[in-house]
């Protein structure tokens, strides 16, 4: 997504607002308060470490 992307209908803005909100920020963005991990990273490591113990 592009910060003057056109759209031609509020539709196609809102499912592409939608899956960068789903699909990058929430999934893929680092979090400072994961150990600058993606969300995904993170619980993998959390996951492992559980079964480690």
């Amino acid at each position: 997504m592009t910060i003057h992307q056109k759209f031609l209908t509020r539709s196609q803005e809102n499912e592409k607002i939608f899956e960068y909100i789903e699909i990058f920020y929430n999934r893929q963005r680092l979090h400072s308060s994961n150990e600058y991990m993606s969300p995904t990273e993170f619980e993998d490591k959390m996951l492992h470490l559980e079964m480690v113990s």
